[in-house]
């Protein structure tokens, strides 16, 4: 049963250190009993006071780490809905390989692999594990093509297999102490599995409905196995939504221990398109791991997209750097355009002066991350806050002409900028996609 906050403060030391990162010991205790953080973060918790209390306020769902020395970690989610808190650890895409390849294949895939990287809003998207499926039914040919793409790129891999040995050679093998992710496939006794995560010092995955899952999870956690991920297997897409569903609330909200794992789910039917629409299903139902066989980078890219805007903060918009941004082999005689920090209007505009091919100044003025409309409605984007900014960016000498385009949703401040100012004060296109045209026909004509 789980412990009020309460509770939990009794046992602090209530001296209010903040060396947790909160102001108070009780206002830590009530996050411990929310399950937004761990007993280990208080740092003068006695032995005898984490003992009792361990267990009972730790995580409903446990934190699992994949990979070493290049790691991901998955798990310890807060809540169901983003609304509500964020999510916190983004889920990790695996793509597909089967052993069954030969060594010049896998190396090719290795070689596609590093190529698949997208750039979006100021982060770059890639898949983060490879899955390495024993497809041919040998342990030696498993031992192989794990040792070939541990040897081309160190990411965390995720063995699947149906059978144990497999799994043995190649997690005891090419990548002993490396932390794969086991993934049996088949049904096998919970002793056996247990033996090998603790021979091969690695996480395990087990698969199943929801009895036979919470079962396991149970019997391996007294066999000293605690680093379990759970998946429904080969299934729908329906069956396994409402076993990512299912789980998520039986850990989050009855406090089910056995159920508070990472899951594991595959997109790996025949169809390209169809995998790809599955992957970003599971990214926004709770996935902890996708196993995707989408290589093709239109498909690729709308999973690592949906992960990305899933797994932003939703009480935090999305900021770019408040400063001067250069697009382009700049000259003194470079438009200079101004907008907000707000990610997305940063981008649009950056996206179309890149389109335009004409060399520009970006100032992103601070707005606290809102877009133009917004902050010029909050007054966080007016005359004097654009006058400052562009007097402490420096651009004035930087450019040898003295103008300045504004959006066009702004217009009503271009007299009073140009007055705050001394600049004089062109209104650009309402509409990002309206810079090109602008910058080719208004700005050499100004």
């Amino acid at each position: 049963m789980a412990l009020t906050g309460l509770e939990i403060y009794k046992q602090l030391p209530k001296t209010n250190c903040k060396d947790c990162g909160v102001p108070t010991c009780l206002a830590f205790a009530m996050k411990v009993a929310s399950g937004q953080a761990a007993l280990t973060g208080c740092p003068h918790l006695s032995g005898d006071a984490k003992s009792r209390l361990d267990e009972a306020s730790a995580p409903p769902q446990r934190l699992v780490r994949i990979g070493a020395p290049c790691y991901v970690e998955l798990g310890q989610e807060t809540v169901l809905f983003r609304h509500e808190e964020k999510f916190h650890r983004p889920p990790t895409v695996a793509l597909k390989v089967s052993d069954k390849q030969d060594e010049a294949a896998l190396r090719r895939a290795c070689a596609d692999f590093k190529t698949l990287a997208f750039h979006r809003v100021g982060e770059t998207l890639r898949p983060d594990m490879f899955a390495l499926v024993n497809e041919s039914g040998s342990a030696d040919v498993m031992r192989a093509a794990a040792q070939t793409l541990d040897r081309e790129h160190g990411v965390p891999i995720v063995l699947i297999s149906e059978t144990l040995a497999p799994l043995q050679a190649a997690a005891t093998g090419p990548l002993a102490g490396k932390r794969p992710l086991l993934f049996c496939s088949g049904q096998l006794p919970v002793k056996d599995l247990a033996g090998l995560a603790k021979e091969a010092a690695a996480p395990l995955c087990v698969a199943g409905d929801l009895a036979t899952v919470a079962q396991c999870v149970e019997e391996l956690g007294k066999e000293g196995v605690k680093d379990v991920l759970i998946s429904p297997g080969r299934t729908s897409p329906a069956k396994t939504l409402e076993f990512l569903t299912q789980t998520r609330r039986a850990a989050l909200k009855k406090k089910f221990r056995p159920l508070g794992c990472p899951v594991l789910t595959l997109a790996d039917s025949d169809d390209p398109v169809a995998n790809a629409l599955d992957a970003c299903g599971y990214v926004c139902k709770y996935a902890g791991v996708v196993v995707a066989n989408v290589w093709d980078p239109t498909g690729l890219v709308t999973i690592l997209t949906a992960r990305q805007s899933i797994y932003t903060d939703p009480q935090r918009p999305v900021q770019v750097e408040a400063t001067l941004h250069e697009i382009g082999e700049v000259t003194p005689q470079s438009p200079l355009l101004v907008t907000t920090n707000f990610s997305l209007s940063y981008y649009s505009v950056e996206s179309q002066v890149e389109a335009s091919r004409v060399p520009c100044y970006i100032l992103a003025v601070d707005t606290e991350g809102t877009s133009v409309l917004t902050s010029w409605a909050s007054d966080k984007f007016n005359a004097a806050t654009i006058a400052t900014a562009l007097k402490a960016s420096g651009v004035e000498q930087r450019v040898s002409h003295r103008k300045v385009v504004i959006p066009g949703l702004v217009a009503v401040l271009s007299a009073t900028l140009a007055d705050e100012s001394g600049w004089k004060v062109l209104v650009g296109p309402k509409e990002a996609t309206g810079i090109g045209p602008f910058l080719k026909s208004e700005w050499s004509a100004a």
